[in-house]
């Protein structure tokens, strides 16, 4: 294996889960390419080293140009906050460097048209982190309905869902200020992904985009909690979305069910590792939906486990995007989802908001 050496920026709860994804991918897959923690950056000299410790790089900074200008960090991974996706990126690409950016591409429908752009004049490498529709029961799906086993699709349902600001008393964060940090930047990019993987492009939507707890503690929340939006696929299918931080009791609610005309698919991430499948065959009296335990047939699962139904976890997820970027990178072509989906995505988003503004159904294309 030829060595890569690895920056990434922002050391907290994702920079810690791609540190470890880099750390262990190379163990589990066989990459081209094994990975080296060259350099973490933080947002001050002390959180960097703590983290450069903690995780194994070999360097630390407080100053995102450092690292992305080292000559020694032959790819990036950005792991901040939304606002500062667009100029890591920018100048990533313009020193030919590979990026991997977390969702939402960019903190505005403009950063991710300039991030775009800037990916496809340098040619680099590039990949977006929409990890939950990596897990081997949803690639398992897409495989399903790519083949036809449930026919022509004519209704998707998709959520995701999470109760970690259901408390009206909780206090005000950086979670509830700003419109790129709300429920619509946070949790809807992925199951906006994860219905274009499993179903194709979304041409029209009517949204409703609201804020539940419109005070925390006597601070204004400027952004939103939840919202649903009505959409019409390509294809011809109806769906319906609704992304919440504020759904009590749902922990991990990323699901969707899928109906079509020989079939239907279920599945919920607070139980990643099945997927419930119903197919029109047999008598009438022996149908319902059938229980799928994940195991080493499934796609990516056998290099984390060789026994069915012991199942695989959400640092899992995080390995296998990072074994697609580092893929991509030793073949010298993209692979799914770029940043061109990224923006996708970012585009669905904006139309929601102003669908919400309107009242009124719009075409995505405008935007």
């Amino acid at each position: 294996m030829a060595p890569i050496r690895i920056g990434i920026v922002g050391g907290g709860y994702m920079g810690k889960a791609h540190a470890a994804a880099y750390g262990s991918v190379a163990t589990l897959f066989d990459t081209a390419l094994r990975p080296e923690l060259e350099m973490v950056c933080a947002t001050s000299e002390a959180s960097a080293t703590a983290y450069q410790q903690a995780f194994g790089f070999a360097r630390a900074t407080s100053d995102w140009r450092t690292l992305v200008e080292d000559r020694d960090v032959d790819a990036v991974v950005i792991a901040a906050p939304q606002h500062t996706h667009r100029d890591i990126a920018l100048a990533a690409f313009a020193l030919g460097k590979p990026v991997f950016c977390e969702k939402p591409l960019g903190a505005s429908l403009e950063d991710s048209r300039q991030m775009v752009a800037a990916a496809n004049s340098s040619g680099a490498i590039n990949m977006v982190g929409f990890n939950y529709i990596r897990t081997p029961a949803s690639q398992y799906a897409r495989r399903l309905i790519a083949e036809g086993r449930i026919g022509k699709v004519t209704w998707f349902r998709g959520e995701h869902t999470e109760d970690f600001l259901a408390d009206p008393a909780l206090p005000p964060t950086w979670r509830t200020q700003g419109r790129a940090n709300g429920t619509m930047g946070d949790l809807a990019p992925h199951m906006i992904n994860g219905a274009r993987a499993l179903i194709g492009p979304i041409t029209e939507i009517c949204a409703q985009v609201e804020t539940v707890h419109a005070q925390r503690d006597g601070q204004a929340v400027t952004n939103d909690d939840q919202a649903q939006m009505m959409c019409r696929f390509e294809n011809g299918a109806q769906g319906h979305l609704f992304f919440s931080r504020v759904a009590t009791g749902r922990k991990m609610g990323y699901a969707y069910e899928i109906h079509g005309t020989k079939g239907a698919i279920r599945f919920d991430q607070e139980d990643q590792n099945a997927l419930h499948l119903y197919t029109m065959d047999g008598p009438e009296e022996e149908r319902g939906f059938r229980k799928i335990l994940t195991g080493p047939t499934h796609p990516d699962y056998l290099p984390f486990c060789q026994g069915p139904g012991h199942g695989t976890g959400y640092q899992d997820q995080i390995i296998i995007e990072a074994k697609d970027f580092l893929t991509a990178i030793a073949s010298g072509e993209n692979i799914w989802p770029t940043f061109e989906e990224g923006l996708e995505v970012n585009r669905i988003v904006t139309a929601a908001f102003e669908s919400s503004a309107q009242n009124a159904w719009v075409r995505v294309a405008d935007y």
